[in-house]
């Protein structure tokens, strides 16, 4: 399945069962939550990670459906983006961007 497919059918779930569709700051405090579900079943090693994961994924979907942006296009151009960037570490080992590609 590809990104704007999952958009499509997060929203329709979402409008169909009655979910938020129109406050943004909730869905962005809604998102968090399921966030850091994933890092607690990731963290306690609980069999449900990839479930906690897939639900961060479609809230951040339905997000930016509410929102009017096409996922699909902007993980396409920001991977683009990324794989021409260049990094080195700095003296404390952080990762440094150098150059844009």
């Amino acid at each position: 399945m590809d990104i704007r497919s999952a958009q499509k059918l997060a929203w329709e779930n979402k409008t169909e069962k009655g979910f938020n569709t129109t406050n943004t700051p909730l869905e962005f405090g809604l998102l968090t939550a399921e966030v850091s579900e994933a890092f607690t079943a990731w963290r306690k090693g609980l069999p449900d990670f990839g479930e906690e994961l897939a639900d961060a994924f479609l809230y951040l979907t339905a997000l930016a459906e509410m929102n009017g942006v096409d996922l699909d296009h902007e993980v396409t151009q920001k991977i683009e983006k990324n794989a021409k960037r260049t990094y080195q570490r700095n003296a404390h080992g952080a990762h440094i961007r150098v150059s844009d590609g």
